[in-house]
């Protein structure tokens, strides 16, 4: 019987699964054993892949205001000024 590339495809996604499994079983175990590595900087555990907060003062976030209600105006007059 000759296995086709796909069963083979499927037959690689059931052992990809059932490591992934594992892996997670094994992390789990890790961090009970060593829960301070939870909290490590570039842990998994951690890390979410977003960026911190930015922080801006409220002159800043006035001068962005300001600058967004301009940018809005000009549109809104470049819309009318095409559909008239």
């Amino acid at each position: 019987m000759a296995v086709t590339s796909r069963t083979q495809r499927e037959w690689a996604k059931l052992g990809a699964q059932a490591r992934l499994v594992a892996l997670q079983e094994e992390r789990a175990a890790i961090l009970r054993e060593f829960p301070d590595l939870a909290r490590m900087s570039g842990s998994p555990a951690v890390v979410s892949g977003l960026k911190p907060a930015r922080r801006f003062s409220a002159a800043a976030r006035r001068r962005m205001s300001a600058g967004m209600r301009k940018y809005w105006a000009r549109r809104k007059a470049a819309a009318a000024a095409k559909n008239a």
